[in-house]
């Protein structure tokens, strides 16, 4: 008998995340049984906390759920020969430290990951946020060599993928980031201007220092007012990613305007929102190209790790207060 803590949602967010709106329960797991759908045990090695979080908890969720989330997980019971014990797969089961399953959920990690190389990034780099970065850059920006680039929230999970693979495609990459650290790490893996929007006098003027000729493509994570001075930026038949809206996640009253009709009209804008769940059928293309950029030492990564699973709540509001430098995860 296998005894599950998990993280439930005790009450909706009002406003930015508190720990007392989590409560902690314990779950008595059955035994697997012989002929059974539920075929497999395991146990969160790694789990994820990421901005998607915030907005899907109040669409999703009602209070009382297991919150949701993906882990990194060890098989530690099988009745499946699909899946051996010791396998570690990639599941979405919620804030748990054990969970049983069928199998049809889980995902196993590319059987060309290397030992050395930690299998938390399967739940950053070489996992969702990467995928996100990958077919956001190639299918939604459609960049070209040559072309400018601009993330925001660059030296998050998805935003520090967007720059060095737009930087692999031959562009020019300019990030901005929240604080001066964040901004040297852009610097040292490769972005080509950054800076830090919090300190900047003008959010304008340093979007027209950094690429007076303005961008080609733009990769959102943020919204809001950066969205709104930087689509004034773009240069004509520029293409705007719209991957996320950090900015307004928190917001108990909706934020009103500047509108973006009158740009996208006179430089005939293609604006664009996505979920990466929409290039599942090539969920291991991406996976594949992401490992080999990360093994031939492309692509650098960075975790924010955080100890103890009775640290969830803490981790995800850090994390959306913007204090993780790359991919948030939680060690069990």
């Amino acid at each position: 008998m296998v005894i599950a803590k998990a993280w439930a949602l005790k009450k909706h967010f009002d406003g930015f995340p508190k720990t007392s709106d989590f409560d902690l329960k314990k779950i008595e797991l059955p035994n697997l049984k012989d002929g059974g759908e539920q075929k497999l045990l395991l146990e969160s090695v790694f789990l994820s906390v990421d901005p998607y979080m915030r907005p899907y908890s109040r669409r999703d969720m009602k209070e009382g759920d297991i919150m949701i989330g993906t882990q990194v997980a060890r098989v530690v019971e099988s009745k499946n020969p699909a899946f051996t014990v010791g396998t570690f797969v990639v599941a979405g089961s919620g804030w748990r430290t054990h969970f049983i399953s069928d199998g049809k959920d889980l995902q196993l990690l590319p059987s060309s990951w290397p030992e050395s190389l930690p299998k938390s990034l399967a739940l950053g780099t070489i996992g969702m946020p990467g995928l996100t970065a990958y077919f956001g850059l190639l299918e939604v920006c459609k960049m070209k060599p040559g072309e400018t680039v601009l993330v925001n929230a660059a030296a998050g999970a998805v935003g520090s993928v967007v720059g060095q693979l737009a930087k692999i495609g031959g562009c020019k990459v300019v990030g901005c980031a929240g604080s001066d650290d964040k901004v040297a790490y852009l610097k040292k893996i490769g972005f080509d201007e950054a800076f830090n929007y919090k300190s900047v006098k003008s959010l304008d003027e340093a979007l027209h220092k950094a690429s007076p000729d303005g961008y080609d493509c733009f990769f959102d994570n943020v919204g809001g007012e950066f969205a709104s001075v930087a689509i004034n930026h773009m240069k004509k038949y520029g293409r705007i990613a719209v991957c996320g809206a950090i900015s307004q996640y928190n917001d108990s009253v909706p934020q009103k305007g500047p509108y973006v009709q009158l740009p996208m009209i006179f430089k005939e804008l293609q604006m664009e929102g996505f979920l990466v769940s929409r290039w599942n059928n090539r969920r291991e293309e991406g996976l594949q190209a992401l490992l080999k950029w990360v093994m031939e030492g492309k692509v650098k990564c960075h975790e924010q790790v955080t100890e103890g699973f009775e640290n969830m709540p803490m981790a995800f509001i850090r994390m959306l207060k913007g204090e993780n430098l790359g991919k948030a995860v939680v060690k069990v």
